[in-house]
């Protein structure tokens, strides 16, 4: 047991997440409903919050910029092997978009201890 916290603490069987979204292709101003899936590691962990972003690459000009973050703060814990879904909603912003350009959701999910555990996303905004 103490080899499986500590190995958790590293990241390895820790729990993960997923956001699942219905689609790859929006339009500016779209409302994204969708879902952040949460799958328990191999002992249980205490979630502190999820966060999500969402980044905008601009190749041309070689940036990256976080347009817009959702989160939720919890701190329930997540039994070993749980399977949970929390449902995510995301109001695009209403801004052209503009070639050159790449559009990501980077989430996180953190632990009261561990290591965070974290998905990225891409989505096409035209």
């Amino acid at each position: 047991m103490i080899l499986r916290k500590s190995m958790s603490l590293l990241g390895i069987g820790s729990a993960q997440i997923d956001l699942i979204l219905p689609k790859e292709i929006y339009h500016p101003g779209e409302s994204i409903h969708g879902y952040f899936l949460i799958k328990g590691g191999t002992i249980k962990q205490q979630m502190k919050r999820v966060e999500c972003d969402l980044v905008m690459f601009d190749y041309v000009k070689g940036t990256e910029m976080v347009i817009d973050t959702t989160m939720i703060l919890s701190s329930r814990d997540i039994a070993a092997e749980e399977v949970n879904e929390i449902p995510f909603y995301f109001q695009l912003p209403a801004f052209p978009s503009a070639k050159g350009m790449d559009y990501q959701f980077k989430t996180r999910l953190t632990f009261d201890k561990g290591m965070a555990s974290k998905d990225s996303d891409l989505i096409q905004i035209i």
